[in-house]
């Protein structure tokens, strides 16, 4: 009888303290899935910060700091400064999300060492001696893509008449008027400008293709997150998810937020 008791306190022992350990697994693996809890977005070409409503709506209602960083959009180096200033504010470690032309400079700006993950939405990806304008030319454009040439200061336009079906095809007339009527003057010489040192070489990277975007080509998007080796999703959407579906965008942030 006093052995059955003594196996049954045994026994007793061992499960409490199972208990006891998967209970602290679960809180190691909840704090470790809240780590990072501050988002920085980074605008592209043809647009400015308010595009980012929608997914910043998105992110805070589930716990997250946002930050919208409005790029100058007047030079690579402009833009990566204005990068750094608001992680500089950061109060812990960021996740770094860029849009197109943001891609690239997040690209950049992502060796800030706050900097704890790289998230690309339908952006560009250049490595290191590269620019965005050559992968922009590694496919020819699509019939409603309106990206015009610079004009006599340097500035590169998006046709109006092809903004809605080129950009941002699925949201609305209104919303894409707006859009257009909101966006930066883009200086082309960002566009030339080469990338000195890929942070997505160095950190955890992950990317959303727009499967219908018209103004950087889904292949174009494969082959550079391919080649880095980036976790990759693909949303069916133009080239603004991040407006149209942020929910979707929103769960590749918050997967790079919890590192999975």
């Amino acid at each position: 009888m006093k052995t059955l008791n003594l196996k049954n306190k045994i026994k007793g022992g061992v499960l409490a303290t199972t208990l006891v350990l998967t209970t602290i697994a679960g809180q190691v693996n909840v704090a470790n899935a809240q780590s990072v809890k501050n988002v920085v977005l980074v605008h592209g070409a043809f647009a400015d910060g308010s595009g980012y409503k929608a997914l910043y709506s998105v992110l805070t209602k589930k716990g997250y700091h946002v930050t919208v960083v409005q790029n100058p959009l007047t030079s690579l180096e402009d833009d990566v400064k204005a990068t750094q200033v608001a992680l500089d504010k950061q109060d812990g470690p960021a996740i770094l999300v860029g849009h197109s032309w943001g891609g690239a400079v997040i690209t950049e700006a992502g060796n800030h060492p706050k900097v704890a993950a790289l998230v690309y939405i339908a952006a560009f990806q250049p490595d290191n001696g590269e620019s965005a304008l050559q992968w922009l030319q590694t496919a020819p454009p699509a019939a409603e893509n309106g990206v015009l040439p610079p004009d006599d200061k340097g500035i590169v336009y998006y046709d109006k008449a092809k903004y809605h079906a080129g950009f941002c095809a699925d949201i609305s007339k209104e919303e894409s008027d707006f859009m257009y009527a909101s966006q930066g003057a883009f200086y082309a010489k960002g566009f030339v400008t080469p990338i000195t040192h890929a942070a997505w070489r160095d950190k955890p990277t992950y990317a959303l293709v727009a499967t219908e975007d018209k103004s950087i080509a889904p292949e174009i998007q494969r082959a550079m997150y391919k080649r880095s080796n980036t976790k990759v999703t693909d949303v069916k959407g133009s080239h603004v998810i991040f407006m149209s579906q942020p929910e979707k965008v929103a769960a590749v942030v918050m997967q790079a937020a919890q590192g999975k």
